[in-house]
């Protein structure tokens, strides 16, 4: 790659159903200049997330969809080239949201420093991150797991998931995983301590429920909706908790489908359903991440990554994760 030069990821149209290439476009830019109080930064690790699906719509979210023409929006964590700012350096790594291209400007506020000797900095973008907080606090605060509670996630082999069921395990609960092949069942119960899983591909999520779960479900983290919510419901113990944190399943329907039908259940259980979004905790979010580091330093909590070469193939890499083709937190690393 030309030094003068600055590759961008642009979004050039909103899909109808599950992403194409076609859909994004590869720009090359000027490397931009940084102003008094910002940095250069040169992209080293990128994040693929599957809430980026949703910022490729032009509907109304949480937050503003990516414009047509635009950068696509996501994290990074890069080094920094130049710095016109106190309290960061050259050669520093930081975590900022520069979207998907190799070389951004960042105020210094809107930066996170990061310390090699403390953690692979990749781990900002994954376990020490966005999805590891957002683990922390569905789990802590949403859920409020108890000891000898019985606790569901789904999509339990991912970045959320995975840290979702050591939290839970963590605080005393009998931890139960969905995931979509024996391999990634393996590793959750295997590697990260689950009492068991199932793999949703295979096997009827509602009977294997109704077989692990006979006393009910007090925990449910829903990473996907869909039918696998559908037949939590149908397994509540009363007074039952569930987080909802996303709805994969959902993300690449044309149309939106019909909500789960069987909503007597909370009723019936004197259930609580609640959505939440990581940012609503952020002042504490300081507080939370040395917890998490502390767990990760020791091996109490565990991590995997999932890591494709090359900027250029940051369209396919989405694509793919959207068809529940990673295996863990799925990352690039560029060329730099």
């Amino acid at each position: 790659m030309s030094e003068e030069i600055n590759r961008q990821w642009t979004l050039s149209s909103r899909p109808s159903g599950f992403p194409e290439e076609s859909d994004f476009e590869l720009r090359e830019a000027p490397i931009p200049v940084p102003d008094h109080g910002e940095l250069l930064i040169r992209t080293e690790w990128l994040t693929l997330d599957p809430y980026m699906r949703g910022r490729m719509n032009a509907s109304k979210s949480y937050t503003p969809g990516v414009e047509i023409g635009a950068v696509m929006t996501g994290e990074s964590v890069g080094v920094v080239v130049e710095s016109r700012a106190e309290g960061i350096s050259g050669g520093d790594y930081v975590l900022s949201r520069s979207g998907w291209q190799e070389y951004s400007t960042q105020h210094v506020s809107a930066v996170r420093k990061l310390d090699p000797a403390v953690a692979p900095v990749s781990t900002a973008l994954g376990v020490l991150g966005m999805p590891g907080l957002t683990a922390y606090f569905g789990t802590l605060d949403v859920i409020g797991p108890k000891a000898g509670d019985t606790f569901v996630v789904s999509a339990a082999s991912g970045a959320v998931g995975a840290v979702v069921g050591q939290i839970a395990k963590l605080s005393g609960c009998r931890v139960i995983g969905t995931a979509g092949s024996d391999e990634k069942i393996a590793y959750i119960v295997d590697d990260l301590g689950f009492d068991a899983g199932i793999n949703y591909k295979t096997e009827s999520v509602s009977d294997r429920l109704g077989e692990l779960c006979p006393d009910g479900i007090d925990g449910y983290f829903d990473n996907v909706g869909g039918v696998t919510t559908d037949a939590v419901l149908d397994h509540l113990a009363n007074g039952a908790r569930i987080a909802i944190c996303g709805q994969i399943s959902q993300y690449n329907s044309p149309a939106t489908e019909m909500g789960p039908r069987n909503l007597r259940s909370l009723l019936v259980a004197q259930a609580r359903m609640q959505g939440f979004l990581v940012y609503q905790f952020a002042a504490r979010h300081p507080a939370a991440l040395e917890r998490l580091t502390r767990w990760v330093a020791n091996g109490t909590i565990k991590y995997r990554e999932d890591v494709v070469e090359g900027f250029e193939k940051m369209p396919r890499a989405l694509i793919g994760m959207m068809h529940g083709a990673n295996f863990g937190k799925l990352l690039v690393k560029t060329a730099g």
